[in-house]
């Protein structure tokens, strides 16, 4: 079994970082009288928010047939949202309530956000929603406006550590720091990636690891690419253009995330690089409503610096 599916946690105890999360969900679900119905988790992907959903689900108890996963990538129209209104009406299949978990909610379109608005402002008692979401700002004010909002953050260098470390001890296993501080770089604190990567770290030789958790993690992110681009001096416009036709069907403001985290994991290590300074600076804004181009500018505006 990969390492992210063996060490995924199940309670709120097993969740490392993001102590304010759960600390406040323990405290909503702890009383089930008085816990919201709805809640939106939202942050970089790979951190945890649809583990978090699963661990609600588990706590308010909606097990089995009552519990209903979705990618709203895939299930985004008003169809979907209209069969959950006529269903979340019936009776649960032998657990206390239901629980639909939304993935991907801002995908959803106009339509069906305004669908589901309105059972989110009328909730049948059994019925709960955990939305999850990399970009909520995507998600009517509305529907941010029902729900129990949180914002799951990848973890620090420290949690990263602390993870690590313990997955390679439970492993029966040993790695160098150096291989530690490659992986949490290229995972730019995201606990799915910084494990995938160690699974592939620990099945070659120890002589073999650190090249090994290099490669894995371009093979695990393209903007790992991007990054390393980006922070190389060496760069061309043409280099960096043709890894940006690679991403050009992935989430500008994901990226956007990444390559800020990269920069500044460089940099908090005390090396002296001004591309990394610069990618701080033309990154730091979100790209939400530019997009791609938005993108596309900042990293010209880097190489031609």
């Amino acid at each position: 079994m990969n390492l992210y599916l063996k060490y995924r946690p199940t309670t709120l105890e097993d969740i490392r970082g993001n102590e304010q999360v759960t600390s406040a969900l323990e405290g909503m679900l702890s009383n089930l009288d008085k816990c919201p119905h709805s809640f939106l988790l939202h942050g970089p992907t790979g951190c945890g928010k649809t583990t978090l959903a699963r661990i609600i689900a588990t706590r308010i108890g909606a097990t089995g047939m009552d519990f209903h996963e979705l990618d709203s990538a895939h299930f985004r129209g008003i169809d979907t949202i209209r069969e959950i209104r006529k269903q979340a009406n019936f009776m649960t299949l032998g657990s206390k309530c239901k629980l639909y978990l939304l993935d991907e909610s801002h995908r959803l379109t106009g339509d069906a956000q305004n669908a589901l608005l309105k059972i989110l402002e009328d909730t049948p008692e059994h019925v709960y929603f955990v939305l999850c979401t990399t970009e909520p700002v995507k998600l009517l004010k509305t529907i941010r406006g029902r729900c129990s909002e949180f914002q799951v953050n990848p973890l620090s260098e420290r949690e990263m550590f602390g993870l690590l470390r313990s997955v390679v001890k439970a492993e029966d296993e040993s790695i160098t720091k150096q291989i530690y501080e490659q992986i949490y770089q290229d995972s730019l604190g995201q606990p799915r990636n910084a494990l995938q990567i160690l699974d592939q770290v620990l099945r070659v030789d120890t002589e073999q690891r650190l090249e090994v958790a290099q490669r894995a993690a371009a093979e695990q992110s393209e903007s790992i690419a991007l990054c390393r681009a980006l922070l190389d001096e060496r760069s061309t416009w043409k280099q960096v253009a043709s890894i940006l036709q690679g991403l050009k069907d992935q989430d500008a403001e994901g990226i956007r995330r990444h390559v800020l985290g990269y920069a500044n994991g460089v940099l908090i290590r005390g090396t002296t690089n001004d591309r990394a300074g610069l990618i701080l600076e033309e990154f730091r804004d979100h790209f939400y409503d530019v997009g791609s181009p938005g993108l596309t500018l900042a990293c010209y505006t880097i190489i031609r610096n």
